[in-house]
Formats: C-alpha cells, structure tokens, sequence
C-alpha cells in the first residue's frame, strides 16, 4: 500500500500538465499564477501579465474570518 501511495504524487504531476494542455487546446488560452503575477499563456507561446496577485495569507488551523466582498464594478 505505502508503494502504491508513494506514486500518487507523480500521477497528480501528470494529470495537472494534461488538464493543463487540454485546457490550453481547447480554448486558446490558460490563466496561471506566476510568480505573484495573474498571468494569460496563449496556446502560440505568447504570455500577458494580467495584474499583481496578493501575497497569501497564513491561517491557523481552525481560524475563522470573514472575507470582504470587493466591488464587482470596474
């Protein structure tokens, strides 16, 4: 069983890269996070920075916040 665990890490590498590239050949285009920056890969190669992303936020186990809504007019 601790065999066949051990790989589960390497099948979940694989499936991310094909829903990745499906993703990619299906509608022309992914949106990735890339080093604190959203950004659009084109299925030509190409990559737009989008905008900045916030850092993440650490939350302690069983913590509970309330999120804010953001204004949804841009």
């Amino acid at each position: 069983m601790k065999n066949l665990e051990a790989g589960i890490p390497r099948l979940a590498e694989g499936a991310f890269q094909r829903a990745y590239y499906q993703a990619l050949t299906s509608s022309g285009m992914v949106l990735r996070a890339v080093n604190g920056q959203l950004v659009e890969t084109h299925a030509d190669g190409t990559e737009t920075v989008i905008r900045a992303i916030h850092h993440p936020v650490q939350v302690k186990v069983g913590a509970r916040f309330k999120l804010k809504r953001r204004d949804t007019t841009a």
